[in-house]
């Protein structure tokens, strides 16, 4: 069975909270939530995510996958 998640915010809670993945991924709190309620993860933290997603064990993080990811998302109204 596979643990590769199947959108942004299946793959952000895979780690406790919000603030536990921001920590770790090295981004603020506030910007984190925002990844999770726009389903798109800010392309200057690809590298973190696919490096941390790899050594928690989580398949199928990588660039591609988040490039796919941020291309599915609806546009999002300021």
């Amino acid at each position: 069975m596979s643990n590769a998640p199947t959108s942004i915010s299946d793959l952000i809670d895979k780690w406790k909270t919000i603030a536990e993945f921001s920590a770790i991924v090295g981004c603020g709190y506030e910007a984190a939530r925002k990844m999770y309620k726009r389903q798109s993860i800010a392309p200057e933290h690809w590298a973190s995510v696919v490096s941390v997603s790899k050594a928690k064990g989580i398949d199928g993080v990588t660039f591609e996958w988040l490039a796919q990811q941020r291309a599915l998302k609806p546009e999002a109204v300021e």
